[in-house]
C-alpha cells in the first residue's frame, strides 16, 4: 500500500480520541455535529464555535443516527430504533430490533429525502452475508434486502434517484436505481470494487462510511487505507486524502456553508505500535473542501 503525506489543511477537530468513532452528522439548526462511539455506547455532539464536546453515555452500542424535526434523534442501537431528546436525555423506543441482540446489532444508516430510515444490520463475531438492510418509515421497521456481511457508505445523489451502499467485507460499493417517492430500489449495479490483498500496491483499504458532495462525487472512508476518496458518479477515482491515521470510518459535511469536512476515525482493535505512531486515531478530523455537501435529512417523526 502506498500512502502519500498527510493532506494539507487537515485539521484535528476533537482532540479527545474514540475507541470507534462513527456516524458524524452536521445538525444546521444547531450547527453542531453528532457522532457516535459503537463500542464506548456514546452519543457525542461537538461544538466548533466553542470548541466544546458533550457526551451521553448509553445503555448499548449505536451504530447510526439521523436528527428529528422536533430537535430529537432518531438513534439506531444494538437493542433496537430509540427517539432521543439531547436535551434532557430521555429515550424512547420506536422499534425493536429485527435480530437476536446477543448476536446482531446496526451498523451504518441514513435518511433518505423523504425521511426514510436505512441501516444496515451485522452480526458479531462477524458471519459473512448473515445481514440485512432495514427500513424505517415511521411504523416499523422492513427488510430491504439480505446478504450483508458489513453494511456501510450509505449516500445519495444529489436528485435522490441513485442509492450507494458498500459491504466492507466485501470491498465493494454497489448503486442502486431508487425511486425517492415509493423508496424503492432497481438496478443493482457494482459501483466500484478494491483490492482485497493488503500487501499489494494498489491496496486502498476497506470502504467504510460515505458522503456525497452537491457535485455528485462519492466521499469514501477507506478503513485500514488511512485515505479518503472522491470518486465521480461514473465510479471513477478523482481525488485521494492522505491522512494521518490508518482507520477513518466515515465523512461528514458541515459548517454553515457545509464546506467543511469532517471525519470520524477509529483506535479499536489496532497493534500498538500503530497507535503509538499515529496518536491521531480515533479523533476527529476536519478538511476543507471547495465542494460543498448535501444537507442531512432529516427523519421522519
Amino acid at each position: 500500500m502506498k500512502l502519500g503525506p498527510p493532506e494539507p489543511g487537515l485539521q484535528v477537530a476533537v482532540a479527545q480520541p474514540s475507541r470507534l468513532g462513527e456516524s458524524p452528522v452536521w445538525h444546521p439548526a444547531e450547527q453542531c455535529l453528532y457522532y457516535v462511539d459503537i463500542p464506548g455506547k456514546e452519543l457525542l455532539r461537538f461544538d466548533p464555535a466553542r470548541g466544546q464536546r458533550r457526551q451521553w453515555p448509553l445503555d448499548s452500542e449505536p451504530g447510526a443516527l439521523a436528527p428529528m424535526p422536533d430537535g430529537t434523534l432518531l438513534l439506531a442501537q444494538r437493542s433496537g430504533l430509540w427517539r432521543f431528546d439531547p436535551a434532557s436525555g430521555a429515550q424512547r423506543k420506536l422499534a425493536d430490533p429485527p435480530y437476536k441482540p446477543a448476536s446482531q446489532r446496526f451498523n451504518d444508516g441514513k435518511c433518505d429525502a423523504r425521511g426514510r430510515f436505512w441501516v444496515g444490520t451485522i452480526c458479531q463475531p462477524a458471519l459473512p452475508a448473515k445481514g440485512t438492510m432495514q427500513c424505517y418509515a415511521g411504523r416499523e421497521l422492513k427488510q430491504r434486502f439480505d446478504g450483508v456481511s458489513i453494511s456501510n457508505g450509505l449516500a445519495w445523489s444529489p436528485d435522490g434517484r441513485v442509492m450507494y451502499w458498500a459491504d466492507t467485507e466485501q470491498n465493494v460499493v454497489h448503486a442502486f436505481d431508487f425511486d425517492p417517492d415509493s423508496g424503492e430500489l432497481s438496478r443493482r449495479r457494482e459501483f466500484i470494487r478494491f483490492p482485497t490483498d493488503p500487501t499489494r500496491d494498489d491496496y486502498l483499504g476497506r470502504p467504510d462510511g460515505a458522503a456525497v458532495d452537491s457535485e455528485g462525487a462519492y466521499w469514501l472512508a477507506m478503513y485500514d487505507g488511512q485515505r479518503l476518496l472522491r470518486i465521480s458518479p461514473s465510479g471513477q477515482i478523482l481525488r485521494q486524502v492522505h491522512l494521518p491515521v490508518r482507520c477513518p470510518t466515515m465523512p461528514a459535511f458541515g459548517g454553515h456553508d457545509l464546506k467543511t469536512l469532517y471525519i470520524t476515525t477509529g483506535r479499536e482493535w489496532r497493534p500498538p505500535a500503530e497507535l503509538a505512531a499515529q496518536p491521531l486515531a480515533g479523533c476527529v478530523l476536519a478538511l476543507p473542501v471547495d465542494v460543498p455537501g448535501l444537507p442531512v435529512n432529516y427523519a421522519l417523526p
